[in-house]
């Protein structure tokens, strides 16, 4: 399916649910081949209206898949845990969505589409709730005085509320998200689907062909073989989807999924994988490109004008990341990489301080599960400690005399989810490599990793000579080379 079919159905979908027609809008929605993470998130909510708990949970977590920083998609999927009555995965999800919030009192997304306002005050007390809901009534108490710091004028009476009734260990009342409130697209961009007729309509007025009635336009004759100045543009810019980039370095593709470009195209990125490869979009194309070969541009339907092919840049381009073996990813779409559980395999799902998931053989030992996790953490496997819940107890924390047999008999559908917490034991010093930051790298790109200039940076793997991945306050991501010093990995 196609952007402008994407949009056109999503426009009318909203429209319906406008006019509180929410199954023909649930109906349109259901019908767009490959939703972006806001149709997603409208799917879930319109299942979540219908009180079809189980739909809206796999709708929000496709929507989380699409796009992990989406605080809102965290806060519905809490939403629909709790009316489920799991209250370990609610709260997980409660405190991601505070947690995506980066210490701001709240995240207008009305730019994006939603008119919604998701305060960090009533994601902390619907987590408050939660811990209530499990007993863990002080713990409750932490998370209202915390809201309190953060809490608007408006929302003061709701958090004193919810605090006195803590006090009398009384449960209050959730605060839920309205859904019959959707990300609708930009109109902007719906006011450039309607055709236009510049031309008018032909007529035939004198022919030297004789009982000529042909009264259109003759066919383009054969070109040279040489490629145009410029490249050819898309109709509407992919906004709907992807962010603009410039291409800086020309990609010759070496595998049928991947995308040819010059510099000075412009691509649309629809998703960056941890292996530094971009699935994009390229005149109605898709395909896979490196993203050190690229560059955000920040352009506009009003300032879009004599995009042309810029000069290559002198320096050599960077080489070609590794593609990520773990992840299997459609080759002929381009599609983003998804783990699918195969013959005897299983998913294992990890809540870390990110989320990651891979295959194991049914029936594997928590020895190779500690061992795949503690590689992917860049952590010792003897400072890793897992979890079947988020709160770690004697009956949920996995170690080698675990039964792993009543573990992998609780998977569903073939897929387990563990939580992952590391500490350091005593008197072991963790390898882990320190860098200092030379320079502030302050990015928009959520892959990126921000931090200042001085900041303590741990190093978790060189994505190729130019890109780092390290971790920083809780946040793990990808960061130029040159804003570190990096002299302690020269000499490993």
């Amino acid at each position: 399916m196609s952007f402008l079919e994407t949009l056109r159905q999503w426009d009318e979908a909203t429209t319906c649910a406008d006019g509180e027609d929410f199954t023909e809008a649930l109906r349109i929605f259901l019908s767009i081949q490959e939703p972006n993470s806001k149709i997603l998130f409208n799917i879930g909510s319109l299942h979540l209206l219908g009180q079809d708990l189980d739909a809206a949970e796999k709708a929000f977590d496709f929507s989380i898949c699409k796009d992990e920083h989406l605080a809102v998609a965290f806060f519905q999927r809490g939403l629909t845990f709790y009316k489920m009555r799991r209250f370990e995965e609610s709260l997980a999800d409660f405190q991601h969505a505070f947690k995506t919030l980066r210490g701001n009192q709240l995240i207008d997304y009305k730019a994006l589409g939603l008119r919604y306002k998701l305060y960090a005050c009533e994601v902390l007390h619907n987590a408050a709730l939660v811990e209530a809901e499990l007993g863990n009534w002080e713990k409750a108490q932490q998370n209202l005085v915390k809201a309190l710091d953060l809490r608007t004028d408006a929302k003061l009476g709701l958090i004193d509320r919810a605090l006195e009734s803590t006090l009398r260990q009384k449960l209050f009342k959730i605060v839920e998200f309205p859904t019959k409130t959707l990300f609708k697209p930009n109109k902007n961009y719906v006011a450039e689907l309607e055709k236009k007729d510049y031309l008018g309509k032909a007529k035939l007025l004198a022919s030297v062909v004789p009982q000529d009635e042909f009264i259109g336009f003759a066919p383009l004759q054969p070109q040279v073989e040489s490629s145009p100045t410029d490249p050819k543009e898309p109709e509407v810019l992919r906004a709907l989807e992807g962010e603009p980039h410039t291409v800086l370095f020309e990609f010759i593709p070496e595998t049928s999924g991947e995308l040819a470009v010059v510099p000075g195209n412009i691509v649309f990125v629809l998703q960056k994988g941890k292996d530094n490869w971009a699935s994009v979009v390229f005149n109605e194309r898709r395909g896979l490109v490196p993203y050190n070969y690229l560059e955000r541009l920040e352009i506009s339907l009003s300032s879009k004008q004599n995009i042309g092919t810029s000069n290559p840049p002198s320096r050599k381009p960077p080489a070609r990341p590794e593609r990520n073996q773990d992840l299997t990813r459609s080759d002929s779409k381009g599609e983003e990489p998804q783990l699918k559980p195969a013959d005897g395999n299983y998913v294992v799902k990890v809540r870390y301080t990110f989320n990651f998931a891979f295959l194991v053989p049914g029936g594997s030992s928590y020895a190779t599960l500690i061992d795949k996790i503690s590689e992917k953490i860049k952590v010792a496997p003897s400072a890793v400690t897992l979890s079947l819940t988020a709160e770690v107890t004697d009956q949920s924390e996995l170690s080698a005399d675990t039964d792993m047999e009543s573990v992998w008999s609780s998977a569903t559908d073939g897929r387990i989810t563990l939580w992952c917490n590391t500490k350091e034991p005593s008197g072991v010093q963790l390898n882990e490599i320190q860098l200092v930051a030379l320079h502030t790298y302050d990015s928009a790109n959520p892959e990126d990793l921000t931090f200042r200039e001085g900041d303590t940076i741990t190093f978790l793997s060189r994505v190729n000579r130019d890109w780092l991945e390290g971790r920083f306050n809780g946040n793990t991501g990808i960061f130029p080379a040159t804003f570190v010093d990096d002299a302690k990995i020269s000499r490993q």
